[in-house]
């Protein structure tokens, strides 16, 4: 069954892992380098999005709501409806930091940031 827009509602998380992801106003910011899974509700809890560094050093990462991420085909990227200091101020860490303690106070504190829906309620 296709999504909204059009995109098939399945896909595999290495096709995802790697894309580049721009903001709102269509500016590359960074890359997926991950998607942290939520076990118990069957969902995807974030994406991790790399901001910033050379090859890894100086790198930010970023969570932020999987729904969010918009595909975009002539873009080759999924857009965020995020402008660039909203996405900079957002809460980041090093990608095993996002997911301790099961990922829930990233979760929570990047759903606050970015204002969106929870799946979990």
């Amino acid at each position: 069954m296709p999504t909204a827009t059009g995109h098939t509602a399945a896909i595999r998380a290495s096709k995802v892992i790697g894309t580049k992801v721009c903001d709102a106003s269509g500016d590359h910011v960074g890359k997926i380098e991950d998607i942290i899974l939520d076990k118990q509700s069957n969902a995807i809890m974030f994406a991790v999005v790399g901001f910033g560094g050379v090859l890894g050093v100086g790198e930010k990462y970023h969570p932020l709501p999987w729904a969010a991420l918009d595909y975009v085909d002539d873009k080759k990227a999924y857009v965020v409806p995020y402008g660039e200091d909203q996405l900079k101020s957002a809460p980041s860490d090093k990608i095993d930091e996002l997911t301790k303690n099961d990922g829930a106070a990233f979760r929570d504190r990047v759903y606050d940031h970015y204002k969106a829906e929870r799946y979990w309620i």
